[in-house]
Protein backbone atom coordinates (compact mmCIF):
# COMPACT_ATOMS: atom_id res chain seq x y z
CA UNK A 1 0.00 0.00 0.00
CA UNK A 2 1.02 3.42 -1.15
CA UNK A 3 2.32 5.54 1.77
CA UNK A 4 -0.24 7.99 0.63
CA UNK A 5 -2.97 5.84 0.99
CA UNK A 6 -2.43 4.61 4.01
CA UNK A 7 -2.34 8.27 5.41
CA UNK A 8 -5.99 8.70 3.68
CA UNK A 9 -6.76 5.27 5.02
CA UNK A 10 -5.89 6.82 8.48
CA UNK A 11 -7.62 9.83 7.90
CA UNK A 12 -10.84 7.63 7.24
CA UNK A 13 -10.34 5.87 10.36
CA UNK A 14 -9.28 8.70 12.81
CA UNK A 15 -10.92 11.51 11.60
CA UNK A 16 -11.44 13.18 15.10
CA UNK A 17 -7.84 11.92 16.77
CA UNK A 18 -4.81 14.36 17.06
CA UNK A 19 -2.35 13.91 14.41
CA UNK A 20 -0.23 17.12 14.59
CA UNK A 21 0.25 19.51 17.98
CA UNK A 22 2.85 22.28 18.08
CA UNK A 23 4.19 22.92 21.64
CA UNK A 24 5.65 26.29 20.68
CA UNK A 25 3.66 29.93 19.62
CA UNK A 26 2.26 29.47 17.14
CA UNK A 27 0.39 27.14 19.19
CA UNK A 28 -1.48 25.20 16.47
CA UNK A 29 -3.13 21.62 16.83
CA UNK A 30 -4.77 19.41 14.32
CA UNK A 31 -6.70 16.08 14.24
CA UNK A 32 -6.36 13.79 11.25
CA UNK A 33 -8.94 15.45 9.17
CA UNK A 34 -8.23 18.56 9.95
CA UNK A 35 -4.96 18.31 8.36
CA UNK A 36 -5.94 16.28 5.34
CA UNK A 37 -8.07 19.69 4.43
CA UNK A 38 -5.37 22.12 4.96
CA UNK A 39 -2.95 19.61 2.87
CA UNK A 40 -5.70 19.25 0.24
CA UNK A 41 -6.32 23.18 -0.04
CA UNK A 42 -2.45 23.50 -0.32
CA UNK A 43 -2.52 20.88 -3.10
CA UNK A 44 -4.78 22.75 -5.05
CA UNK A 45 -2.90 25.93 -4.18
CA UNK A 46 0.05 24.80 -5.95
CA UNK A 47 -1.91 23.40 -9.18
CA UNK A 48 -2.81 26.79 -9.33
CA UNK A 49 0.25 27.69 -9.36
CA UNK A 50 0.52 25.28 -12.35
CA UNK A 51 2.52 22.87 -10.73
CA UNK A 52 2.97 20.04 -12.18
CA UNK A 53 4.30 16.19 -11.38
CA UNK A 54 8.14 16.05 -11.00
CA UNK A 55 8.27 19.73 -10.79
CA UNK A 56 11.11 20.21 -7.99
CA UNK A 57 9.09 22.27 -5.12
CA UNK A 58 12.10 23.32 -2.76
CA UNK A 59 11.15 24.37 1.12
CA UNK A 60 13.94 26.06 3.23
CA UNK A 61 11.48 26.43 6.26
CA UNK A 62 11.56 26.06 9.79
CA UNK A 63 10.01 23.05 11.68
CA UNK A 64 6.15 24.27 11.26
CA UNK A 65 2.85 23.26 9.60
CA UNK A 66 3.87 25.16 6.21
CA UNK A 67 6.65 22.87 5.90
CA UNK A 68 4.57 19.72 6.45
CA UNK A 69 1.39 20.59 4.53
CA UNK A 70 3.66 21.62 1.20
CA UNK A 71 5.67 18.63 1.66
CA UNK A 72 2.69 16.66 1.83
CA UNK A 73 0.83 18.45 -0.89
CA UNK A 74 3.21 18.58 -3.26
CA UNK A 75 3.79 14.77 -3.02
CA UNK A 76 0.04 14.56 -3.26
CA UNK A 77 0.16 16.60 -6.96
CA UNK A 78 3.00 14.05 -8.18
CA UNK A 79 5.93 16.78 -7.39
CA UNK A 80 8.68 16.58 -6.30
CA UNK A 81 9.94 18.15 -2.53
CA UNK A 82 13.69 19.55 -1.79
CA UNK A 83 13.47 20.01 2.35
CA UNK A 84 16.76 22.18 2.58
CA UNK A 85 18.30 22.97 6.05
CA UNK A 86 17.42 26.85 7.17
CA UNK A 87 21.34 27.20 7.61
CA UNK A 88 22.20 27.15 4.36
CA UNK A 89 23.78 30.37 3.29
CA UNK A 90 22.43 31.98 0.13
CA UNK A 91 25.64 30.52 -1.84
CA UNK A 92 24.88 26.83 -1.13
CA UNK A 93 21.23 27.64 -1.54
CA UNK A 94 21.79 28.75 -5.32
CA UNK A 95 23.67 25.53 -5.54
CA UNK A 96 20.57 23.22 -4.32
CA UNK A 97 18.27 25.05 -6.36
CA UNK A 98 20.54 25.74 -9.33
CA UNK A 99 21.11 21.96 -9.65
CA UNK A 100 17.44 20.37 -8.82
CA UNK A 101 16.15 22.83 -11.46
CA UNK A 102 13.48 23.80 -8.97
CA UNK A 103 10.79 25.53 -10.38
CA UNK A 104 9.10 26.75 -6.92
CA UNK A 105 10.71 27.84 -3.49
CA UNK A 106 9.03 28.37 -0.47
CA UNK A 107 11.61 30.34 2.53
CA UNK A 108 11.32 31.88 5.72
CA UNK A 109 10.37 35.19 5.77
CA UNK A 110 13.88 36.03 8.31
CA UNK A 111 15.61 35.35 5.81
CA UNK A 112 14.49 37.02 3.11
CA UNK A 113 16.58 39.99 3.06
CA UNK A 114 20.08 37.32 3.21
CA UNK A 115 18.87 35.60 0.33
CA UNK A 116 16.17 37.45 -2.08
CA UNK A 117 18.94 38.83 -4.28
CA UNK A 118 20.19 35.38 -5.31
CA UNK A 119 16.94 33.86 -6.09
CA UNK A 120 16.41 36.25 -8.27
CA UNK A 121 18.99 35.26 -10.32
CA UNK A 122 18.50 31.83 -10.42
CA UNK A 123 17.20 30.91 -14.53
CA UNK A 124 14.91 28.20 -13.57
CA UNK A 125 13.39 29.07 -10.35
CA UNK A 126 10.00 30.66 -11.35
CA UNK A 127 8.57 31.63 -8.65
CA UNK A 128 9.59 32.47 -4.58
CA UNK A 129 7.51 32.68 -2.11
CA UNK A 130 8.57 33.81 2.06
CA UNK A 131 6.12 32.57 4.77
CA UNK A 132 6.48 33.92 8.26
CA UNK A 133 5.28 30.73 10.16
CA UNK A 134 5.01 32.81 13.03
CA UNK A 135 1.53 34.41 11.36
CA UNK A 136 -0.58 31.50 10.80
CA UNK A 137 -3.34 33.48 9.09
CA UNK A 138 -0.40 34.27 6.02
CA UNK A 139 -0.24 30.83 4.98
CA UNK A 140 -3.89 30.24 5.60
CA UNK A 141 -5.14 33.56 3.49
CA UNK A 142 -2.34 32.39 0.59
CA UNK A 143 -4.02 28.96 0.19
CA UNK A 144 -7.75 29.86 0.60
CA UNK A 145 -8.98 31.06 -2.46
CA UNK A 146 -8.41 28.12 -4.42
CA UNK A 147 -10.85 25.56 -5.31
CA UNK A 148 -10.48 21.38 -4.41
CA UNK A 149 -11.07 19.21 -7.47
CA UNK A 150 -13.64 16.47 -7.01
CA UNK A 151 -10.75 14.20 -8.08
CA UNK A 152 -8.37 14.95 -5.53
CA UNK A 153 -8.76 12.23 -3.17
CA UNK A 154 -6.20 10.23 -5.16
CA UNK A 155 -4.01 12.38 -7.36
CA UNK A 156 -0.70 10.94 -6.55
CA UNK A 157 0.85 8.23 -8.81
CA UNK A 158 0.66 4.69 -7.50
CA UNK A 159 4.22 3.95 -9.28
CA UNK A 160 6.34 2.54 -6.78
CA UNK A 161 9.44 4.36 -8.87
CA UNK A 162 7.74 7.79 -8.76
CA UNK A 163 10.51 10.00 -7.04
CA UNK A 164 8.37 11.74 -4.05
CA UNK A 165 11.26 13.64 -2.15
CA UNK A 166 15.37 14.61 -3.10
CA UNK A 167 17.47 15.17 -0.13
CA UNK A 168 20.91 15.95 -0.73
CA UNK A 169 23.33 14.12 0.76
CA UNK A 170 26.06 15.94 3.26
CA UNK A 171 28.45 16.68 0.23
CA UNK A 172 31.71 15.03 2.78
CA UNK A 173 33.47 13.43 -0.73
CA UNK A 174 32.85 16.70 -3.40
CA UNK A 175 29.65 18.41 -4.25
CA UNK A 176 26.15 17.43 -2.28
CA UNK A 177 24.52 15.27 -4.39
CA UNK A 178 20.89 14.87 -4.75
CA UNK A 179 19.79 11.47 -3.38
CA UNK A 180 16.35 10.57 -5.30
CA UNK A 181 13.81 9.41 -2.76
CA UNK A 182 10.72 7.00 -4.28
CA UNK A 183 7.11 5.90 -3.26
CA UNK A 184 8.77 2.41 -2.96
CA UNK A 185 11.35 3.66 -1.23
CA UNK A 186 9.54 5.40 1.24
CA UNK A 187 6.45 2.62 1.89
CA UNK A 188 8.68 -0.37 2.13
CA UNK A 189 11.06 1.26 4.58
CA UNK A 190 8.18 2.90 6.75
CA UNK A 191 6.25 -0.53 6.71
CA UNK A 192 9.44 -2.37 7.57
CA UNK A 193 9.85 0.17 10.44
CA UNK A 194 6.21 -0.59 11.42
CA UNK A 195 6.97 -4.20 11.67
CA UNK A 196 10.12 -3.78 14.12
CA UNK A 197 9.29 -1.04 16.38
CA UNK A 198 5.70 -2.08 16.56
CA UNK A 199 4.30 1.33 16.03
CA UNK A 200 0.44 1.53 16.99
CA UNK A 201 -2.39 3.80 16.77
CA UNK A 202 -2.52 4.70 20.05
CA UNK A 203 1.51 6.15 20.13
CA UNK A 204 2.20 9.60 21.19
CA UNK A 205 5.35 10.43 19.49
CA UNK A 206 7.16 13.85 21.13
CA UNK A 207 9.12 15.21 18.21
CA UNK A 208 12.48 17.15 18.70
CA UNK A 209 14.52 16.84 15.31
CA UNK A 210 14.75 19.27 12.32
CA UNK A 211 12.25 18.17 9.81
CA UNK A 212 14.72 18.53 6.49
CA UNK A 213 16.38 15.26 7.49
CA UNK A 214 15.55 12.23 6.75
CA UNK A 215 15.79 11.14 10.58
CA UNK A 216 13.24 13.89 11.43
CA UNK A 217 10.71 13.58 8.58
CA UNK A 218 10.54 10.03 7.30
CA UNK A 219 11.79 7.82 10.24
CA UNK A 220 9.90 10.23 13.05
CA UNK A 221 7.15 12.10 11.09
CA UNK A 222 6.36 9.67 8.53
CA UNK A 223 6.12 7.00 10.96
CA UNK A 224 4.03 8.71 12.79
CA UNK A 225 1.45 9.42 10.13
CA UNK A 226 1.90 5.74 9.12
CA UNK A 227 0.66 4.16 12.20
CA UNK A 228 -2.23 6.62 12.67
CA UNK A 229 -0.33 8.10 15.28
CA UNK A 230 -0.21 11.34 17.39
CA UNK A 231 2.63 14.02 17.12
CA UNK A 232 3.82 16.46 19.56
CA UNK A 233 6.25 19.14 17.62
CA UNK A 234 8.77 21.14 19.78
CA UNK A 235 10.33 23.56 17.17
CA UNK A 236 13.19 24.20 19.62
CA UNK A 237 15.13 21.25 21.82
CA UNK A 238 15.12 21.97 25.11
CA UNK A 239 16.44 18.74 27.45
CA UNK A 240 14.61 19.81 30.67
CA UNK A 241 10.86 20.86 28.89
CA UNK A 242 11.61 17.35 26.79
CA UNK A 243 11.83 15.30 29.86
CA UNK A 244 8.75 16.73 31.96
CA UNK A 245 6.67 16.54 28.08
CA UNK A 246 7.55 12.97 28.22
CA UNK A 247 6.11 12.54 31.52
CA UNK A 248 3.44 15.19 31.62
CA UNK A 249 2.02 13.83 28.26
CA UNK A 250 2.36 10.24 28.74
CA UNK A 251 4.44 10.06 25.72
CA UNK A 252 5.30 6.66 24.44
CA UNK A 253 7.56 7.02 21.64
CA UNK A 254 11.02 9.65 21.38
CA UNK A 255 13.43 9.48 18.54
CA UNK A 256 17.09 11.56 19.01
CA UNK A 257 20.42 11.53 18.32
CA UNK A 258 23.83 11.24 20.94
CA UNK A 259 23.95 15.12 21.47
CA UNK A 260 20.19 15.51 22.73
CA UNK A 261 20.41 12.04 24.92
CA UNK A 262 23.93 13.53 26.04
CA UNK A 263 21.87 16.70 27.21
CA UNK A 264 19.11 14.95 28.87
CA UNK A 265 21.46 12.87 30.95
CA UNK A 266 23.01 16.30 31.98
CA UNK A 267 19.38 17.54 33.00
CA UNK A 268 20.21 17.85 36.85
CA UNK A 269 18.07 15.64 39.05
CA UNK A 270 17.11 13.73 35.63
CA UNK A 271 16.42 10.81 37.48
CA UNK A 272 13.32 11.99 39.30
CA UNK A 273 11.45 11.87 35.94
CA UNK A 274 9.35 8.32 35.57
CA UNK A 275 9.76 7.43 31.90
CA UNK A 276 8.33 4.12 32.88
CA UNK A 277 5.36 5.07 30.49
CA UNK A 278 7.83 4.97 27.33
CA UNK A 279 7.28 2.64 24.80
CA UNK A 280 10.15 3.33 22.35
CA UNK A 281 13.69 5.74 22.39
CA UNK A 282 16.09 5.30 19.69
CA UNK A 283 19.37 6.74 18.72
CA UNK A 284 21.51 7.32 15.26
CA UNK A 285 22.95 9.68 12.56
CA UNK A 286 25.90 9.64 14.39
CA UNK A 287 27.28 6.55 16.70
CA UNK A 288 25.97 6.49 20.80
CA UNK A 289 29.09 6.72 23.48
CA UNK A 290 29.03 3.71 25.39
CA UNK A 291 28.25 5.80 28.32
CA UNK A 292 25.47 7.21 27.55
CA UNK A 293 24.07 3.93 26.19
CA UNK A 294 25.15 2.64 30.07
CA UNK A 295 23.89 6.20 31.77
CA UNK A 296 20.48 6.42 30.44
CA UNK A 297 19.78 2.96 31.33
CA UNK A 298 20.71 3.42 34.93
CA UNK A 299 19.60 6.48 35.05
CA UNK A 300 15.93 6.11 33.56
CA UNK A 301 16.14 2.50 33.25
CA UNK A 302 15.51 2.21 29.71
CA UNK A 303 17.44 0.91 27.27
CA UNK A 304 17.87 3.51 23.87
CA UNK A 305 17.66 1.18 20.61
CA UNK A 306 20.31 1.88 18.19
CA UNK A 307 20.05 1.63 14.82
CA UNK A 308 21.62 2.46 11.23
CA UNK A 309 20.03 4.62 8.47
CA UNK A 310 21.26 7.26 5.70
CA UNK A 311 19.95 9.58 3.28
CA UNK A 312 20.16 7.12 0.53
CA UNK A 313 18.21 4.29 2.22
CA UNK A 314 16.13 5.52 5.18
CA UNK A 315 16.26 2.63 7.93
CA UNK A 316 18.63 -0.29 7.25
CA UNK A 317 19.69 -1.96 10.04
CA UNK A 318 17.78 -1.41 13.36
CA UNK A 319 18.44 -3.28 17.53
CA UNK A 320 15.12 -5.30 18.00
CA UNK A 321 12.36 -4.18 19.84
CA UNK A 322 12.07 -7.32 21.70
CA UNK A 323 15.93 -8.65 22.56
CA UNK A 324 19.29 -8.00 22.99
CA UNK A 325 19.69 -4.19 22.47
CA UNK A 326 23.32 -4.54 21.93
CA UNK A 327 25.77 -1.83 23.45
CA UNK A 328 28.08 -0.79 20.18
CA UNK A 329 26.20 -2.28 17.54
CA UNK A 330 23.41 -1.15 15.15
CA UNK A 331 21.59 -4.76 15.68
CA UNK A 332 20.41 -6.80 12.97
CA UNK A 333 18.68 -6.14 9.31
CA UNK A 334 14.95 -4.71 9.12
CA UNK A 335 12.25 -7.24 7.36
CA UNK A 336 13.08 -6.90 3.80
CA UNK A 337 16.67 -5.32 3.80
CA UNK A 338 20.05 -7.48 3.14
CA UNK A 339 23.33 -6.64 4.36
CA UNK A 340 26.80 -7.43 4.20
CA UNK A 341 30.33 -6.84 4.80
CA UNK A 342 32.76 -7.36 1.80
CA UNK A 343 36.56 -6.26 0.99
CA UNK A 344 36.83 -3.17 0.03
CA UNK A 345 39.18 -3.97 -2.59
CA UNK A 346 37.53 -7.01 -4.25
CA UNK A 347 34.17 -6.57 -3.33
CA UNK A 348 34.83 -10.04 -2.47
CA UNK A 349 31.84 -11.03 0.82
CA UNK A 350 33.96 -11.30 4.27
CA UNK A 351 33.28 -14.48 6.99
CA UNK A 352 31.69 -13.05 10.20
CA UNK A 353 33.66 -11.28 12.85
CA UNK A 354 36.09 -9.35 9.52
CA UNK A 355 35.73 -5.65 9.40
CA UNK A 356 34.97 -4.59 5.85
CA UNK A 357 32.54 -2.35 3.63
CA UNK A 358 29.06 -2.53 4.21
CA UNK A 359 26.40 -3.24 1.55
CA UNK A 360 23.04 -3.14 1.34
CA UNK A 361 20.60 -4.17 -1.00
CA UNK A 362 16.46 -4.13 -0.85
CA UNK A 363 13.30 -2.11 -1.90
CA UNK A 364 14.13 0.80 0.39
CA UNK A 365 17.64 1.92 -1.80
CA UNK A 366 16.93 5.25 -3.43
CA UNK A 367 16.82 5.29 -6.69
CA UNK A 368 20.24 7.18 -8.03
CA UNK A 369 21.40 10.88 -7.71
CA UNK A 370 19.61 13.48 -9.89
CA UNK A 371 21.49 14.17 -13.00
CA UNK A 372 24.86 12.04 -12.01
CA UNK A 373 24.41 8.67 -13.59
CA UNK A 374 28.22 8.09 -13.38
CA UNK A 375 27.98 8.36 -9.14
CA UNK A 376 24.75 6.50 -9.46
CA UNK A 377 26.48 3.56 -11.12
CA UNK A 378 29.85 3.63 -9.01
CA UNK A 379 27.88 3.73 -5.91
CA UNK A 380 26.37 0.16 -6.74
CA UNK A 381 27.80 -3.28 -7.01
CA UNK A 382 27.45 -5.08 -10.58
CA UNK A 383 24.80 -7.17 -8.18
CA UNK A 384 22.75 -4.13 -7.37
CA UNK A 385 24.55 -3.81 -3.37
CA UNK A 386 24.81 -0.23 -2.66
CA UNK A 387 28.38 0.58 -1.67
CA UNK A 388 27.26 2.74 1.76
CA UNK A 389 30.71 3.95 2.28
CA UNK A 390 30.44 2.71 5.78
CA UNK A 391 33.07 0.38 7.27
CA UNK A 392 31.97 -2.81 9.85
CA UNK A 393 31.50 -6.21 10.63
CA UNK A 394 29.12 -8.86 11.14
CA UNK A 395 29.08 -11.35 14.35
CA UNK A 396 28.26 -14.64 14.06
CA UNK A 397 24.51 -14.19 15.15
CA UNK A 398 23.72 -11.73 12.49
CA UNK A 399 24.63 -8.41 14.80
CA UNK A 400 25.80 -5.24 12.53
CA UNK A 401 28.63 -3.13 14.57
CA UNK A 402 29.66 0.05 12.66
CA UNK A 403 33.62 1.25 12.06
CA UNK A 404 33.12 4.56 10.82
CA UNK A 405 33.01 6.15 7.28
CA UNK A 406 35.57 3.99 5.07
CA UNK A 407 36.94 8.09 4.16
CA UNK A 408 37.85 8.40 7.72
CA UNK A 409 39.65 4.87 7.84
CA UNK A 410 42.96 5.84 9.39
CA UNK A 411 46.20 3.98 8.02
CA UNK A 412 49.59 4.33 9.77
CA UNK A 413 52.49 2.70 9.12
CA UNK A 414 50.40 -0.22 7.04
CA UNK A 415 48.17 -0.88 9.83
CA UNK A 416 43.90 -0.04 9.84
CA UNK A 417 42.98 2.14 12.82
CA UNK A 418 39.08 2.74 12.96
CA UNK A 419 38.45 6.30 14.81
CA UNK A 420 35.51 4.84 16.92
CA UNK A 421 37.91 2.10 18.75
CA UNK A 422 40.14 4.86 19.80
CA UNK A 423 37.07 7.46 20.80
CA UNK A 424 35.62 4.77 22.22
CA UNK A 425 38.61 5.15 24.76
CA UNK A 426 39.08 8.30 24.88
CA UNK A 427 36.06 9.04 26.28
CA UNK A 428 36.41 6.90 29.60
CA UNK A 429 38.65 9.19 30.73
CA UNK A 430 37.24 11.17 33.50
CA UNK A 431 38.18 14.81 32.07
CA UNK A 432 36.80 13.77 28.54
CA UNK A 433 33.37 15.31 27.89
CA UNK A 434 33.84 13.81 23.93
CA UNK A 435 37.35 12.97 21.80
CA UNK A 436 37.29 12.96 18.32
CA UNK A 437 40.10 10.86 16.38
CA UNK A 438 41.00 11.61 12.72
CA UNK A 439 43.95 10.93 10.44
CA UNK A 440 46.85 13.91 9.23
CA UNK A 441 49.39 13.07 6.66
CA UNK A 442 52.51 12.37 8.29
CA UNK A 443 55.99 11.74 6.00
CA UNK A 444 56.97 8.87 8.30
CA UNK A 445 53.46 6.83 8.86
CA UNK A 446 51.82 7.79 6.39
CA UNK A 447 49.16 9.32 8.20
CA UNK A 448 49.09 9.57 12.23
CA UNK A 449 46.53 9.24 14.97
CA UNK A 450 45.34 12.73 15.50
CA UNK A 451 42.52 13.62 18.73
CA UNK A 452 40.84 16.08 18.90
CA UNK A 453 39.63 16.68 22.56
CA UNK A 454 36.70 18.86 24.52
CA UNK A 455 37.20 18.47 28.29
CA UNK A 456 34.66 18.35 31.08
CA UNK A 457 34.63 21.78 32.48
CA UNK A 458 36.69 22.58 35.80
CA UNK A 459 38.72 19.64 34.44
CA UNK A 460 42.19 19.15 33.47
CA UNK A 461 44.28 16.73 31.67
CA UNK A 462 47.44 17.04 29.67
CA UNK A 463 48.35 15.49 26.73
CA UNK A 464 50.60 13.05 27.80
CA UNK A 465 48.24 11.57 30.42
CA UNK A 466 45.36 10.84 27.79
CA UNK A 467 48.20 9.19 25.49
CA UNK A 468 49.13 7.15 28.34
CA UNK A 469 45.23 6.85 29.37
CA UNK A 470 45.26 4.98 25.76
CA UNK A 471 48.43 3.00 25.53
CA UNK A 472 47.49 1.14 28.92
CA UNK A 473 44.26 0.18 26.75
CA UNK A 474 45.36 -0.29 23.06
CA UNK A 475 47.57 -1.48 21.17
CA UNK A 476 50.47 1.10 20.49
CA UNK A 477 50.02 2.04 16.91
CA UNK A 478 46.23 2.63 17.61
CA UNK A 479 47.13 5.56 20.36
CA UNK A 480 47.29 9.20 19.27
CA UNK A 481 50.31 10.73 18.06
CA UNK A 482 49.15 14.37 19.00
CA UNK A 483 46.07 15.91 20.80
CA UNK A 484 44.67 18.96 20.14
CA UNK A 485 42.46 20.24 23.04
CA UNK A 486 39.81 23.03 21.95
CA UNK A 487 36.34 24.56 23.15
CA UNK A 488 34.15 23.00 20.75
CA UNK A 489 34.03 20.82 17.82
CA UNK A 490 31.85 21.55 14.49
CA UNK A 491 28.50 19.54 14.15
CA UNK A 492 26.15 19.72 11.27
CA UNK A 493 22.11 20.19 11.72
CA UNK A 494 21.84 16.50 13.10
CA UNK A 495 24.69 17.03 15.99
CA UNK A 496 26.89 14.74 14.08
CA UNK A 497 30.44 16.02 14.71
CA UNK A 498 32.00 17.26 10.78
CA UNK A 499 35.38 15.17 10.24
CA UNK A 500 36.18 16.26 7.03
CA UNK A 501 35.88 20.58 8.50
CA UNK A 502 38.44 19.11 11.03
CA UNK A 503 40.64 17.70 8.83
CA UNK A 504 40.68 20.76 6.83
CA UNK A 505 41.87 23.15 9.97
CA UNK A 506 44.15 20.93 11.50
CA UNK A 507 45.73 19.00 9.00
CA UNK A 508 46.61 22.20 6.48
Amino acid sequence: MHFLERLDENIRTYPDKLALEFLDPPLQRFTYAELDAVIRQCAAYLVDLGVQPEDRVALQLPKCLEFIVLHLASIRIGAITLPLNTAYPAAELAYFLDDSGARLFFGDDEARQEIESTLAQLPTLERYTFLDYRSPSQFEEMVANTTIPENSQQQYSHDADTTVSMIYTSGTTGRPKGAMITAGNLTSNLDALHTAWGWRSDDLLLHALPMFHVHGLITSFHGALHAGASTLALRKFDAHRVLQLLVDRKCSVFMGVPTIYQRILAVPDAARFDLSRMRLLTSGSDRLPDENFLAFRETFGHTLLERYGMTETGMNISNPLEGERRMGSVGLPLPGVEARIVDPETGEPLSDGQAGAVQIRGPNVFKGYWRQPEKTAAAFSPHGWLRTGDLGLREPDGYFTLKGRAKDLIITGGFNVYPPEVERVLNEHDAVKTGVVIGCPDADWGERVVAVVVTEPRESVSAEDLVRFCRERLAAYKCPKEIIFTQSLPRNAMGKVQKVKLRQELCG
